[in-house]
């Protein structure tokens, strides 16, 4: 064999090793069984749940059929938000709920100015399951079942109409106390069949959990740590995110601005008060006020951290402040409820469910 031969042989061997490295997989890691991310869960849970089988079930179906990862830290913030909301309990009851109701219905009556005495006059008529209306409210313990006294009355009595129209008052409800909007828009992939509508499936244990969890994780967010996520649950997706640019701005123009994470008023052509503030930095930005409202209504949308105003302001608000600004913060929002007698906040909220997921983590 002459030497080029043997060149050639050895070459032509030494790139048949290459290409057989070049191909070889990497070790996928294995696929973690049901029955595995159920006893995760199960540990998980917080020791006083009731049912603990059922609502394993349900979280994992969640988590499965969302494609969202089952990781410790994952379930654990929906574990939280549950425990924080309800206890573990699909129809919890809620304290002074007939006085609420009641209360609820008279301002609206007050409004068309129609006699408290009058309408509870009105609701005294038997309703669908026999009992009064009046005699339902009355002894009524929890959202459901108020949420289903409210349907009945729009459905079937014309007071009930001309006080809500066709827009039931309960507007959050199930474990995790979902929107009910939300709930109906983000309907799609729901694995279970709806029995009646939406807004019944949030009541349940199966429907509350399916959305909570997709409310609370079912969008692409950056954050350092889950606390954020637990104050856009309360305060809307990418709310953390919104107020930290909002802070920016306030930075940068030295106008006092709300950090609640709207950025535009959604619904309406007229600017707010971050678009207003935001203008007034056009020149130094080198943005347009048609650029600006472009990029603004992004603010739902992850694409928003990567837009040319939320560069330009941040490098701006830095150079300020001479260090780096944070990138999120909690929104400075108050909560407002029927049901809220103190004067709590999203900050609060959110710091509430991040010392429940902190329990839950030390459950692994």
């Amino acid at each position: 064999m002459s030497m080029q031969n043997a060149f050639y042989r050895l070459a032509l061997l030494a790139a048949l090793a290459l290409a057989g490295c070049s191909t070889k997989k990497t070790p996928e890691a294995p696929v973690r069984q049901p029955a595995d991310v159920k006893a995760q869960i199960r540990q998980l849970l917080p020791t006083d749940v009731k049912d603990k089988s059922a609502w394993t079930t349900d979280i994992y179906t969640a988590f499965r059929t969302q494609n969202i990862e089952a990781s410790a830290s994952n379930l654990c913030a929906v574990i939280a938000v549950a425990d924080q909301e309800s206890n573990f309990s699909a129809e919890a009851a809620v304290s002074g709920l007939p006085k609420i109701a009641w209360g609820e219905i008279n301002r609206r009556a007050a409004k068309l100015h129609i006699p408290a005495f009058l309408v509870r006059t009105a609701l005294m008529i038997p309703s669908p399951n026999g009992e009064s209306y009046a005699a339902r409210l009355d002894k009524v313990r929890s959202e459901k079942d108020l949420s289903d006294i409210f349907d009945d009355l729009i459905g079937t009595v014309p007071m009930g109409q001309r006080l809500f129209g066709n827009l039931n008052p309960i507007h959050t409800g199930g474990p995790m106390q979902v929107s009910i909007a939300f709930a109906e828009a983000h309907a799609k992939g729901y694995p279970w069949p709806v029995e009646e509508s939406i807004r019944k499936e949030v009541f349940t244990r199966r429907g509350g959990i399916w959305f909570g969890t997709l409310h609370l994780l079912g969008y692409p967010a950056n954050y350092s740590q889950p606390l954020y996520r637990f104050a856009d649950f309360n305060a809307g997706w990418y709310a953390s995110r919104n107020a930290a640019f909002q802070a920016a701005v306030a930075r940068a123009t030295g106008m006092d601005l709300a950090l609640d994470g709207d950025l535009i008023l959604y619904g309406s052509d007229k600017a707010g008060s971050t678009e207003l503030a935001a203008r007034t930095l056009a020149k130094r930005i080198d943005m347009s006020p048609r650029e600006i409202r472009r990029d603004l209504e992004q603010g739902e949308s992850p694409d928003f951290s990567d837009s040319e105003l939320w560069k330009q302001v941040f490098t701006l608000a830095d150079k300020m402040a001479g260090r780096r600004l944070p990138r999120e913060i909690l929104p400075g929002i108050k909560l407002e409820s029927p049901k809220i007698t103190r004067n709590l906040t999203t900050a609060w909220f959110a710091n509430r469910v991040d010392g429940r997921y902190q329990q839950c983590m030390k459950r692994r």
